[in-house]
């Protein structure tokens, strides 16, 4: 009975079984529905989040028409859930969207190399499965790392590093158990480095370098197991370095330079480091001897030991490395025998040496001849600043290799070997200082490539050789403080690359000075002092129009004082003591509005002081002594200055200040005193009554204002801006309507500080309130204030721009400081639009794409006409901006296009008046981060003074040459391991450029393609020859040098490349 009542039940059970699954696939399905639809929606915020700034348009097609598994940079499971979102290098522009924390199956999230901004979104932190995340590159990630994602436990690789990011490390990244790569480096964390990071055990990459972090380094890293690179260079750290990092069998790269680190290195430093290739200490205050188990280092090739204080000998052993570079600079070494000199004939066997700099230490005894066995190879060799004596070695010649070559300010004597013309690479060219005796070779003519020769301070004689003349690339030529006679070679005056010094001063050379100085037109120094030149100044010298200093003392000049040496108007320091000039001191003088410094006693000037020097407000030096002259001394300016003016040994003088104790001037003389005191009191009294009755004219029209355009604001109270606006301030509402709200759709560039609308506004022009208004396209830059410095950013950027007018600068219309529609603070500047955007635009590649970099390629010509534009913006700025201007920022994205392809230098944000206090950068400065620039262009001295100076301007502007000739930026993975872009050149320069050049330019070097002729939009002659762009490269590689005094100046850069351009296009039309 029971079996038969059970029979019926098992149709029943079977049918709620297939229910049960139907019931269960179907939500499955639902669910899968359900995560696609969140997962598809996450992906749409973040695009709407972002901008799409590049030509390509990468993210277009990220719509609709696709599965979302099919949009470019995403990558998904079988069925469906995103596994990976990688939009690196892509030019994206906005914000990080909280939204991606809703891809929940995401393993690698990739966003390298944009502009994005912002913090980094909290939610990120609930990326269980996340193991790859990368925000790198971007500069503009700000805010601390968020507590959020210690969540993401199963991380391996965290890259946040060349952002804003601030705080402290936290300490809870030592908690992330599966961390192998921890990049945090140019940032601007503080704080102390956390123990706990001792606790990752897999950590095999630490990066801090290029913060602000204090303290001392914890021991505990040096016990990490598989760490193989660790660096922290450029912080504030300090106290001893742990001894067990000297101990670490896996470390291949430490780099510690530029800290505050003290102590000495244990005696077995390097004996258990078989795998460490790159030890860099530099720029601390480490003591003692270089340890000589540093030789048991066997894979070390880089060495960087300088600006310490080391002491002792150079262990042979170190020499017996063989290392590529070796720096020891800076420190108390000492050598005094041949055992000292022994490391010496250990390194003659290594071919791989390129790098041997020793100088500024305490080593003496006799030059080793064993110098001149050195590998040919070696490209720098620095031995200045030492106490060594001896001769030069005839054979040092037989480094051909070498391009610089410093003995400077040693105990050298014999003569300059002629041999020394050998070297065709030399570049610089350091010998003074020395004892050295005898003519200059002639053969120094042959090094045609010379940028540098300084041979002062010797005790050389004879002529000095014509064939210096053929060193056409010279910009800096020193041969003070010799015994050399006889004329100077018209030719040298007419070397067009002389840029920095001509300084001949103090020997025995004679004759007049020729008219050939006019060609000196990119000079600045000019020292022909202490001589026996003779004859008149030459009208000639006021075509030298970059001079700022003209030194002619102690010579016998006749004559009289040209007055068109006032259109010197860069002119700084003139001096003309110590001569036989005569005649009046021309009134025109005045108007030389920078000059510092002006000498002209023991002469035999007469007449009066002119009144004009009273306006030269710059003048801090002036010594009239001892010449003929008569009549009232001035009183105000430099003659109120008593300390820094000399008049005595004219007994003619009278009056001036009380202190000069002159007598009293006759009354016919005496009634300046008055006028000078009559005339401001007078004008003050008319000048207060014009503004009297202004005000009331005012009060009664006061209610007329609406005859103006709505968008303008009232001129007055420009402040900083002074007159550099083309048309009147501009209001909020006028701003917002221009670009439509502000709107994304208008965006067209985000920085650090703020972001830049295109825009079409109705300007008036200033000074012509009843015009008709101008509809301009313009580029409206919007300073976002909430972000630290963003103020700082703004009164900089105002202040760089209110003096300056070039051509290839960035044209300010007008500007906006007020509130915005919720009454918060509003700063922003109105520029001229650029139609063809920045230059990175067309530089810009993905570097995990095989597709051409950009849709069009620049020619040859339109990329020297860029270089030279830049090149003379950025010379305007260092040498004819009263104060100089240092931009502090150069870089292809702060360079914009015109419509004709003209380029102009924009964003002078960071950039720095060199008569600023605080051009220091440290990191209690809240201008830090924006000092430093942007990595990949800031020059390597920037963190170890942190001072800025033209040099460092030079170096980016190198690197950023190299860009436009390699189409690779500095930031490129292929320069991720230690190899820098420059070394990247050099390695195959010149002779295998090609593997090196932009691959659109290869047709060109190959001669199967034609390049665009000067001037024109297309058609013309073929190009087929590699000439100028070795050149152009060359030019380059000489503007990035990493010791700042090596690099070429920006004045010298911009002749060279023109002259490159223009002999391009003679040969591209024929000519």
């Amino acid at each position: 009975m029971a079996a038969a009542q059970a029979q019926p039940a098992a149709p029943h059970a079977l049918h709620l079984l297939l229910s049960l699954t139907m019931f269960l696939l179907t939500a499955g399905a639902q669910r899968s529905d359900s995560d696609s639809d969140i997962e598809r929606d996450a992906l749409r915020a973040f695009r709407a989040s972002v901008s799409d700034a590049s030509l390509s348009g990468a993210l277009q097609s990220w719509n609709g028409t696709l599965h979302f598994c099919q949009w470019p940079g995403v990558a998904c499971t079988d069925d469906g859930h995103v596994t990976s979102l990688n939009v690196s290098g892509l030019g994206l522009t906005g914000t990080v969207s909280a939204a991606v924390g809703n891809l929940t199956y995401l393993e690698y999230l990739v966003l390298e190399k944009n502009q994005l901004s912002g913090r980094i979104p909290a939610s990120i932190g609930g990326l269980r499965r996340l193991r790859y995340l990368s925000l790198c590159d971007n500069g503009g990630i700000s805010g601390e790392i968020p507590d959020s994602l210690r969540g993401c436990t199963g991380l391996q690789f965290l890259y946040l590093n060349n952002n804003s990011l601030t705080g402290a490390i936290p300490a809870w990244l030592g908690a992330l158990p599966n961390l192998t790569y921890l990049y945090l480096h140019q940032n601007a964390l503080s704080g102390e480095i956390p123990p706990s990071l001792g606790s990752l055990t897999g950590l095999q990459a630490l990066r801090l370098d290029e913060n602000c972090l204090r303290g001392s380094l914890p021991a505990g890293l040096a016990e990490l197991p598989s760490l193989q690179t660790f660096t922290a260079y450029q912080n504030l750290l300090e106290g001893e370095i742990p001894p067990g990092f000297f101990n670490m069998s896996s470390l291949q790269f430490l780099v510690l330079t530029n800290n505050a680190f003290r102590g000495v290195l244990p005696p077995y430093a390097g004996a258990r480091m078989a795998n460490l290739r790159s030890l860099y200490l530099g720029g601390n205050s480490l003591t003692g001897p270089i340890p000589a188990a540093l030789g048991k280092a066997s894979s070390l090739t880089s060495i960087v030991l300088a600006n310490n204080s080391f002491t002792g000998q150079v262990p042979p052993e170190i020499g017996m490395l063989c290392p590529q570079w070796l720096y020891m600079s800076g420190n108390q070494l000492t050598a005094s025998d041949e055992q000292g000199w022994e490391f010496l004939d250990h390194l003659t066997n290594c071919g791989s040496l390129q790098v041997l700099a020793l100088d500024d230490n305490k080593l003496g005894g006799q030059l080793p001849g064993s110098i001149a066995r050195l590998p040919r190879e070696i490209q720098a060799l620095n031995l200045g600043k030492n106490r060594i004596s001896g001769s030069i070695p005839p054979a040092i010649g037989d480094l051909i290799g070498l391009t610089t070559l410093g003995l400077e300010s040693n105990l050298l004597n014999g003569t300059i070997p002629a041999g020394i013309g050998n070297m065709k690479n030399l570049t610089k060219l350091a010998l003074q200082g020395n004892g050295l005796t005898g003519p200059i070779p002639s053969s120094i003519g042959d090094l045609t490539q010379l940028l540098e020769l300084d041979l002062s301070s010797n005790a050389l004689s004879g002529f000095i050789p014509d064939t210096l003349a053929n060193l056409n690339h010279l910009s800096s030529l020193n041969l003070s403080g010799n015994a050399l006679t006889g004329q100077v070679p018209r030719e040298i005056f007419t070397l067009p690359s002389l840029s920095s010094t001509m300084d001949l001063s103090h020997n025995q050379l004679d004759g007049p000075l020729p008219s050939d100085v006019s060609s000196l037109t990119n000079l600045a120094q000019l020292a022909l002092s202490g001589n026996k030149f003779s004859g008149q100044l030459p009208q000639e010298l006021e075509q030298c129009q970059s001079l700022e200093f003209l030194d002619l003392d102690l010579n016998s000049f006749h004559g009289s004082i040209p007055p068109s040496l006032s259109k010197l108007k860069g002119l700084r320091r003139l001096g003309l003591a110590s001569n036989g000039l005569s005649g009046s001191i021309p009134p025109e003088l005045g108007n030389m509005s920078g000059l510092q410094e002006l000498y002209l006693s023991r002469n035999d000037l007469t007449g009066a002081v002119p009144e004009e020097l009273e306006d030269l407000s710059s003048l801090v030096e002036l010594d009239l002594s001892y010449n003929h002259l008569d009549g009232s001394v001035p009183l105000r300016g430099i003659f109120a200055n008593t300390s820094g003016l000399k008049i005595a040994g004219n007994a003619g003088l009278c009056g001036g200040v009380p202190e000069l104790d002159l007598p009293r001037c006759p009354a016919s003389r005496d009634t300046r005193w008055l006028l000078h005191i009559v005339v401001p009191v007078l004008s003050i009294a008319i000048f207060s009554a014009i503004l009297l009755s202004m005000f009331q004219w005012y009060s009664k029209v006061a209610g007329q204002t609406d005859k103006k355009p709505d968008d303008a604001t009232p001129p007055a109270d420009d402040g900083i801006l002074g007159g550099m606006m083309n048309y009147q301030r501009i209001s909020y509402a006028g701003l917002d309507r221009a670009t439509n709200g502000f709107a994304d759709t208008n965006l067209i560039g985000v920085g650090k500080f703020g972001s830049v609308y295109l825009g079409a506004l109705p300007l008036v022009p200033k000074g012509a309130p009843d015009s008709a208004p101008e509809k301009v396209a313009v580029a409206v830059k919007v300073f976002d204030l909430c972000q630290v410095g963003a103020s700082k950013t703004f009164v900089s950027e105002c202040e760089a721009l209110r003096n300056v007018r070039h051509r290839n600068l960035v044209r300010i219309l007008t500007c906006c400081v007020g509130a915005d529609a919720r009454g918060d603070d509003f700063r922003a500047l109105v520029f001229e639009f650029m139609p063809n955007y920045s230059l990175d635009r067309w530089l810009g590649v993905n570097p995990r794409s095989e597709e051409p970099r950009i849709v069009k390629s620049l020619s040859v010509i339109q990329r020297l006409n860029i270089a030279v534009d830049i090149a003379d913006a950025l010379c305007y700025l260092h040498t004819s901006s009263v104060p100089p201007i240092v931009h502090c920022d150069v870089k292809p994205s702060n360079v914009l296009l015109g419509e004709d392809m003209r380029a102009v230098v924009g964003d002078l944000g960071l950039a720095k008046l060199l008569h600023e206090s605080g051009s220091h950068d440290t990191c209690n400065d809240t201008s830090t981060v924006g000092l430093r620039g942007t990595v990949g262009y800031i020059p390597p001295e920037y963190g170890t003074t942190g001072k800025v100076s033209t040099h460092g301007d030079v170096y980016s502007f190198g690197i950023t040459l190299l860009e436009i000739f390699t189409g690779r930026s500095p930031t490129d993975d292929a320069f991720k391991d230690g190899l820098t872009l420059m070394e990247f050149v050099a390695a195959s320069f010149p002779d295998k450029i090609e593997q090196v050049l932009d691959r659109a330019l290869l047709p060109v070097v190959q001669g199967i393609d034609g390049q665009v002729p000067c001037g024109s939009d297309g058609g013309g002659a073929h190009v087929s020859e590699r000439g100028c762009l070795v050149s152009a490269v060359r030019v380059a590689l000489s503007c990035a040098r990493a010791v700042p005094l090596e690099r070429i100046s920006m004045a010298d850069a911009a002749t060279e490349l023109r002259s490159i351009r223009d002999a391009c296009c003679a040969h591209s039309t024929g000519q």
